[in-house]
C-alpha cells in the first residue's frame, strides 16, 4: 500500500458524498481500501469481522486482499460503520453499487464478483448473498458470483442464494457451530452449492490460518470462484 501511495496511486475510495456524510456523521467512518490486480479482471470485496465494534482489516482485511490481489483479482476492503449490523449491511450494498458505478474509472470487470466476509464481515455479505443490493439501499446489480463465509452462524437465507463457501473451527467459542451446519444444510436442501470447511483446534478468528490446520484455506476459496467463473 505504501508503495502504491509512493507511485502517486489512490487506495482508499470515498463512496458517500460529502453531502452524504454530512447528513449522516456515521457514513464518515467508512471507504475502501483498493488492492489492485490485473485490469478489467473481476473484484471482491472483504469484509473483515469485529462484532461491530471495529473493523479488522489488519487481520482479516489485507491479508486477503494482498493474497487475492497476487493472482489477479482487484480487491477491495470495506470499512464500514460499527454498532449496527444493518447499517454496516447498508455500507456494503453503497460500496458496491459505487463500484459498479464506477468501474471503467477504477478498472475492473463487474462480471462474476465476489463478497467475502469473516465472522461479523461474512453476515454482510451473507445477507447480499440472500437479497441482493437493492434490498438494502444500494443500485438493483446482480447478485455475487460467489460468496465466502468464515466462522459466522448467519441463519437466514433466500433460497436464491449464490454458490457459497463456508469454514468454520470446531472448538469456535464464540460461534454456534451446529448454527453454522444447520444453515449449511438448509442451502444444501434448497438446492444451493455449498463447499463447508470445518477445521480442528484453532478456534475463532484464525484468519489466514498460518500454521494450522485451515492453511490453505484460501487456495479452496479461491478454487470455488474460479470453478464458477466459467458457469456466467
Amino acid at each position: 500500500m505504501i508503495e502504491e501511495v509512493s507511485g502517486g496511486k489512490t487506495i482508499f475510495y470515498d463512496f458517500y458524498t460529502e453531502q452524504q456524510k454530512q447528513e449522516d456523521p456515521t457514513k464518515g467512518y467508512t471507504g475502501l481500501f483498493f488492492f489492485r490486480g490485473e485490469s478489467e479482471a473481476p473484484f471482491a470485496v472483504v469484509c473483515p469481522g469485529g462484532a461491530f465494534e471495529y473493523v479488522g482489516s489488519l487481520h482479516e482485511g489485507f491479508p486477503y486482499a494482498l493474497e487475492l490481489s497476487k493472482k489477479g483479482y482487484n480487491v477491495f476492503v470495506l470499512r464500514y460503520g460499527v454498532g449496527s449490523e444493518l447499517r454496516a449491511t447498508e455500507n456494503l450494498a453503497a460500496a458496491v453499487s459505487y463500484i459498479f458505478e464506477n468501474a471503467d474509472i477504477l478498472g475492473v470487470s463487474t462480471e462474476n464478483y465476489s463478497l467475502w466476509g469473516s465472522s461479523a464481515g461474512a453476515r454482510l455479505v451473507a445477507s447480499i448473498g440472500s437479497y441482493g443490493t437493492v434490498r438494502f439501499g444500494g443500485s438493483d446489480l446482480p447478485k455475487p458470483c460467489t460468496v465466502i463465509m468464515a466462522y459466522t452462524a448467519h441463519p437466514d437465507f433466500s433460497g436464491d442464494d449464490p454458490p457459497t463457501f463456508v469454514m468454520v473451527s470446531e472448538d469456535d467459542s464464540i460461534v454456534d457451530v451446529a448454527a453454522v451446519e444447520k444453515r449449511v444444510n438448509a442451502l444444501n436442501n434448497a438446492g444451493i452449492e455449498v463447499e463447508y470447511h470445518k477445521y480442528n483446534g484453532i478456534g475463532h478468528g484464525f484468519g489466514l490460518g498460518v500454521g494450522t490446520e485451515a492453511e490453505g484455506w484460501m487456495e479452496n476459496a479461491v478454487q470455488f470462484w474460479e470453478n464458477h467463473l466459467s458457469k456466467k
